[in-house]
């Protein structure tokens, strides 16, 4: 079973309970997010690799050149 996250529930989270900016929202780490959430370490599926370069291809890293 591959674990997926809803990112729409999440910014909505963060924009309408927590009234983060959406920049912010997108800096934090899963594991900043988790914490301000209230989320106990170890409930949230792991970062799997195939998660992590699907991720990956669909944010790519900006050149920074």
């Amino acid at each position: 079973m591959t674990a997926t996250l809803d990112w729409a529930g999440l910014l909505s989270f963060a924009l309408r309970d927590l009234r983060l900016r959406p920049d912010d929202f997108w800096a934090l780490t899963p594991g900043e997010l988790a914490l301000i959430a209230g989320v106990t370490p170890g409930e949230a599926a792991p970062l799997t690799r195939d998660w992590f370069e699907a991720l990956s291809a669909h944010f790519p890293d900006k050149d920074k050149r």
